[in-house]
C-alpha cells in the first residue's frame, strides 16, 4: 500500500512532469537589491566667490548652466557660462532692469568701497594696467647732476 500511495503522490505533486499538478511561476522578475540607484556625482555649480571677496585674475566667481548671472565690468564668461575674474579686485553683485524683469550681474571693482554699475560721469573710467605697478616706489632716487 505504501508503494501505491507514493506513486499517487508523485503524480499529484506540484512539480510533476505529467501535467496533473500545477507549477508555480513568479509574477515579477527578480529585481536585485539596490536602493536609490546610485546616480551620478554632482556638478558643483553655484557661486564660488561671494560679494566683497578678493579675487585675482582667473579666479572662478560663478559656475552655472545658462546665464543666471551675466558678466559685468572686469569679468569674462567661459564657454560653459562660467564667470571668472579678469583683474584683481573685489567681487560685486547687482541687479538691473531688463525688459519686464531684472538681470543679475557680477563684476569686479578695483577698490573695496566701489559700487557697480559704475557711474563713469562722476568717477571717471575704471582702469587696470596689468603689467605696470602704479603704486611702486622707485628703488633708487634719480640723482640729478648739474655741471656748472
Amino acid at each position: 500500500m505504501s508503494f501505491l500511495v507514493r506513486c499517487i503522490d508523485s503524480i499529484r505533486g506540484p512539480f510533476s512532469l505529467s501535467g496533473v499538478g500545477s507549477i508555480r511561476t513568479a509574477t515579477k522578475r527578480a529585481g536585485g537589491t539596490i536602493s536609490n540607484h546610485g546616480g551620478s556625482p554632482g556638478q558643483r555649480l553655484g557661486v564660488k566667490k561671494f560679494s566683497d571677496e578678493y579675487v585675482i585674475p582667473g579666479n572662478i566667481i560663478v559656475r552655472q548652466r545658462g546665464t543666471v548671472f551675466h558678466p559685468s565690468q572686469n569679468v569674462g564668461m567661459g564657454r560653459d557660462h562660467t564667470i571668472f575674474a579678469l583683474v584683481p579686485g573685489y567681487v560685486r553683485f547687482y541687479k538691473e532692469k531688463h525688459g519686464r524683469g531684472e538681470r543679475k550681474y557680477v563684476g569686479v571693482v578695483l577698490n573695496r568701497g566701489e559700487k557697480l554699475p559704475r557711474d563713469e560721469a562722476t568717477h571717471g573710467r575704471s582702469r587696470h594696467f596689468g603689467f605696470v605697478d602704479l603704486n611702486a616706489v622707485p628703488k633708487s632716487p634719480v640723482a640729478s647732476t648739474t655741471s656748472a
